[in-house]
């Protein structure tokens, strides 16, 4: 015979009625009538074929089974209250995980803090990556969002929302180069020991594009793939360098000369990317919420 064929309302009848052994008393706490509630037990017993309950006109017991019943029935009802407030807290973004791909200079910088702060319950996983990559992870799914630089293709079947143009400033070290307090222009820079980011960065990209638009050939003294390590060459005044300001943070010194640039004549968009035609999570519906109710701001 099946046993199992009973609902969480039937163990909630069951355990109000155990606890308190009154038809009218467990009615009115589940919000039913006394004979609603007797007609449910009734035919739960009918269903498990077992008495739970002795009754007559005045009292209410359980029996052996309905003890055992109840003990169940409490089991069940607690573990599925958590489950929902679980899955209520998820939909809520109160708790759950968000794995976001992006920039080194956007994830290492505001973004931590940031939702961290809004969301703790959220397990923030980073994806520390170049815009290319970036936008392969997103699309193949391995991040639910992602920040890049620049725009994204239709072929790639990403929805992209730009956030801020982040503008190239000159970064020199202590009482260097850029001790003047001006803006400078792109051809005084070209003729300093520069300190560039590698090929392929979005960094660089737009750094030889400013180059070209003012006839200069970029020959820098140094190239790196990482910003604290251009960082570190600028703070032992090895050279200048021109980037973003929102990579500023990630140099990793605060000493260093932060100057305009007066001709550099472009900024490196970023924005926010995700897959089309797909339901995004609580959490990252709650992050991209967020960054449009506070937009990003560069260091100032």
């Amino acid at each position: 015979m099946i046993r199992t064929n009973f609902d969480l309302a039937d163990c909630r009848a069951v355990l109000a009625l155990s606890q308190a052994r009154s038809f009218r008393l467990a009615a009115e706490r589940l919000g039913l009538s006394p004979s609603a509630l007797s007609r449910q037990v009734t035919g739960l017993e009918t269903r498990i074929g077992a008495r739970l309950f002795d009754r007559d006109t005045r009292n209410v017991a359980p029996t052996d089974e309905g003890r055992a019943f109840t003990e169940l029935a409490d089991r069940l009802v607690n573990t599925a209250e958590g489950g929902a407030a679980d899955f209520t807290a998820f939909l809520e973004a109160r708790r759950g995980r968000l794995t976001i791909a992006g920039l080194p200079s956007v994830t290492a910088g505001l973004l931590p803090e940031r939702f961290a702060s809004a969301y703790p319950g959220v397990d923030l996983r980073i994806l520390d990556a170049l815009s290319d990559t970036v936008v392969a992870s997103v699309a193949r799914g391995e991040a639910d969002l992602g920040f890049t630089a620049g725009t994204v293709g239709t072929r790639d079947q990403l929805y992209f929302q730009a956030l801020l143009d982040d503008q190239f400033v000159a970064v020199g070290p202590p009482g260097g180069q850029l001790s003047e307090d001006r803006a400078y222009t792109l051809t005084e820079l070209m003729r300093m020991p520069f300190i560039a980011m590698a090929r392929g960065t979005s960094v660089r990209e737009l750094l030889d594009g400013a180059c070209a638009r003012i006839g200069q050939q970029l020959e820098p003294r140094f190239e790196v793939s990482h910003l604290a390590t251009a960082g570190a060459l600028v703070a032992q005044g090895l050279g200048v360098s021109a980037l973003p300001r929102l990579t500023l943070p990630v140099l990793g010194s605060r000493d260093l000369l932060i100057r305009p640039i007066a001709d550099f004549g472009a900024s490196r968009r970023i924005g926010l990317v995700w897959r089309s035609g797909r339901t995004l999570s609580p959490p990252a519906r709650a992050f991209i919420q967020l960054v449009r109710i506070a937009p990003l701001q560069t260091v100032t």
